[in-house]
């Protein structure tokens, strides 16, 4: 489903970040060019994006368990 009023340069850059476009292409064997981003940066952009998922869940505990 396309995006509405999306510039097609972000869209692109976007579908680079997200999780799930980043954590897929770790298993691309094949067709590696065809992929948005290439396997090891998929890999450093998820563990860019669990490294953040747990320092915000390591400020908020801290913050509320005072």
């Amino acid at each position: 489903m396309p995006s509405v009023g999306l510039d097609p340069d972000w869209q692109q850059r976007l579908e680079r970040i997200a999780p799930t476009s980043a954590g897929l292409p770790i298993q691309a064997t094949t067709n590696l060019d065809s992929l948005p981003i290439s396997p090891w940066a998929g890999l450093g952009v998820l563990a860019g994006w669990a490294a953040a998922a747990l320092l915000l869940g390591a400020v908020v505990l801290r913050l509320r368990d005072a």
